[in-house]
């Protein structure tokens, strides 16, 4: 898959593409039948599928401080679209300037000058544009003024249950793991780079692994799981703790994991956390002594519910 950034990277090198648009967050079923049904229709033309999306959440810009934290890393969404076949990306950057354009503008400058879209796929709930006034029926009419044809896709349902980035990030909050893997098809999974901590775990004989990651990430809800560490080519079973290690005083919100069955030093390593399931609330010790009782239950439990790779 191409990745293009910027405005400054059109016109694409094709005759005409099929493109879709959207932030894509956490790439979920929904958004996988836009994104799929812009492959299919791509290939049955004969001509490139494109995928529009944009480097950070337009409330970051239209509402700062309201805007909610992302369930992907801008990387991990562009694996994961390229997974799907898309053929070319182009990342935008969304400025205040850029907010203020209006609709006709982003269909005649983005998608007919830069793109050469010949057909245009976005979900039913997609809007784009100065005050969001772009909207299906304003694709409809400027592609029948402009030479190109659009539609949408339905919302996605699970159980009468309506698939979004929102509801995800609601239940990732409230420490339910079910339905995010439920409507992102696949475990949720937190990216970030291995930093120093404060080495407690080990001298408690638990090392673990401290999380950096992007201010602009969904951490889920506080407690302690069990899931993998993906590092390099290498994964992991690992028990996670999502929290402030309120035994030793209160430290800024983080994620730490405990690789099982594993030494070596992944400090300046990127390390991607998958979750899969729920075991305690983080909790306040009295002493060490219980403190690492708990942290053995944690690990006993972590080896039950999550196989090595492979088995």
């Amino acid at each position: 898959m191409e990745r293009l950034h910027g405005l400054a990277a059109l016109p694409v090198d094709a005759e005409r593409t099929v493109v879709t648009i959207g932030f894509f967050d956490g790439v979920h079923l929904g958004h996988r039948a836009v994104l799929e049904r812009t492959v299919e229709l791509a290939r049955e033309r004969g001509t490139q599928a494109v995928a529009v999306t944009f480097d950070r959440h337009p409330r970051e810009v239209l509402t700062p401080g309201r805007e909610p934290r992302l369930l992907t890393t801008v990387g991990r969404k562009a694996r994961l679209i390229e997974e799907l076949g898309i053929d070319v990306l182009l990342v935008l950057g969304f400025t205040v300037a850029f907010s203020r354009w209006p609709a006709e503008r982003f269909v005649r400058e983005v998608l007919v000058d830069g793109l050469r879209v010949e057909h245009c796929v976005v979900g039913a709930n997609f809007t784009f544009g100065h005050r969001a006034q772009g909207t299906v029926d304003l694709l409809d009419r400027e592609g029948a003024r402009l030479g190109f044809t659009a539609e949408a896709v339905g919302l996605r349902e699970l159980d009468g249950r309506t698939v979004s980035s929102s509801s995800i990030r609601e239940a990732l909050t409230a420490c339910d793991l079910d339905w995010p893997r439920r409507a992102l098809g696949r475990r949720f999974v937190l990216d970030g780079t291995v930093v120093p901590g404060a080495g407690r775990g080990r001298d408690l004989g638990f090392p673990t692994a401290n999380l950096r990651t992007s201010p602009r990430l969904l951490l889920p809800g506080r407690g302690i799981y069990a899931g993998r560490a993906l590092v390099g080519d290498r994964t992991h079973v690992a028990a996670i703790d999502v929290g402030t290690n309120p035994t030793f005083g209160t430290e800024p919100l983080h994620a730490e994991a405990y690789l099982l069955d594993f030494e070596g030093d992944l400090l300046g390593r990127e390390m991607a956390l998958e979750f899969w399931a729920y075991l305690r609330e983080e909790a306040r010790f009295e002493t060490v002594d219980e403190l690492v009782a708990a942290m053995d239950e944690d690990v006993r439990r972590t080896r039950e519910l999550v196989p090595p790779l492979g088995d």
